[in-house]
């Protein structure tokens, strides 16, 4: 009776029942995700695909550089005197020689490779891992200069930062289109799987005999004569 009155509850509201049979999938506690708790759904995409081996790498060659750039920037300097701190852009170019400009377009230009090795993305797009790149460089380039500030020797120069933005940046755009082609290339298990459509052979139709009915004799709407009684 029960029963039969539920049913006519979901009928009246135009909803069926869930099936008793399919259940929320659950995490080892037996408790539900958070993605799961508010409905969200997740995709699985190949940019999202993440290389171990190549994050490794670059998580390693990222921490050997930052420290090598944190030694060559935190070193003091035996100088008698320095110029004031420079806050305007581009200003202290005229004062510069060419090996200085060319080092501090050097000092972070690894980044530009490094960066995007650490993420392990080899199908990221282009735009939103330069974005990235760029950022984050800024941000490192601008610590390390305030660092350096404080070091004997060293003042604080806007330049600094905007070249070593910039050496990273003209490295991203150089180097890390084509090698993420050139992994994705070489490394078959990458790419996206190629589904093989086999042609299934046609079997002939089985011939089937026809059978023609005649239709039937439709009676007659008026009555024979009778003959005549003797």
């Amino acid at each position: 009776m029960s029963g039969g009155a539920f049913g006519n509850v979901h009928a009246r509201r135009g909803t069926t029942a869930p099936p008793a049979h399919v259940l929320p999938p659950v995490q080892r506690d037996g408790t539900r995700t958070r993605d799961q708790r508010s409905g969200a759904r997740t995709e699985t995409r190949p940019a999202a695909a993440v290389h171990r081996p190549l994050r490794l790498a670059g998580l390693t060659g990222l921490a050997l550089h930052l420290a090598l750039a944190l030694w060559l920037v935190l070193r003091p300097l035996p100088v008698a005197w320095v110029y004031d701190a420079n806050l305007t852009p581009l200003a202290s170019l005229r004062s510069s020689s060419a090996w200085q400009v060319v080092g501090e377009l050097l000092l972070l230009a690894p980044l530009g490779v490094l960066l995007p090795l650490a993420g392990g993305r080899i199908r990221a797009p282009w735009l939103p891992s330069f974005l990235r790149t760029t950022g984050v460089s800024a941000l490192l380039a601008t610590g390390l200069e305030f660092l350096s500030s404080w070091t004997p020797g060293h003042v604080l120069n806007v330049d600094h930062i905007l070249l070593a933005v910039i050496g990273v940046v003209v490295t991203h755009l150089a180097l890390v289109p084509g090698l993420r082609r050139l992994l994705r290339d070489r490394r078959p298990g990458l790419r996206a799987p190629r589904v093989k459509v086999l042609a299934v052979p046609t079997m002939p139709a089985a011939v089937t005999p026809t059978v023609t009915v005649a239709p039937a004799a439709r009676p007659r709407a008026y009555a024979e004569p009778t003959p005549p009684a003797r």
